[in-house]
């Protein structure tokens, strides 16, 4: 059967640095805050994102804005 889903290993590099990122801020961040912190492109960084939010690794507690779940925090 194999899943479609992206496993925890396998996670890119990229979406590893942005998770990194986004649990050393502490606070809920936005995208531009992201990319500035992670050296990453906005747009990938926003493809990133929706990915990682799609496999439950982050969280969206406001529009716009993003925190690591702890099945994030377990990925790294």
């Amino acid at each position: 059967m194999g899943c479609k889903c992206s496993c925890k290993s396998e996670i890119t590099d990229e979406q590893k640095k942005i998770l990194t990122a986004i649990a050393g801020m502490g606070t809920p961040c936005g995208c531009k805050d992201i990319a500035t912190v992670t050296g990453i492109d906005g747009k990938s960084v926003g493809s990133h994102l929706k990915t990682l939010k799609t496999n439950g690794y982050v969280g969206s507690p406001a529009r716009c804005k993003y925190e690591i779940t702890s099945a994030g925090k377990a990925v790294l």
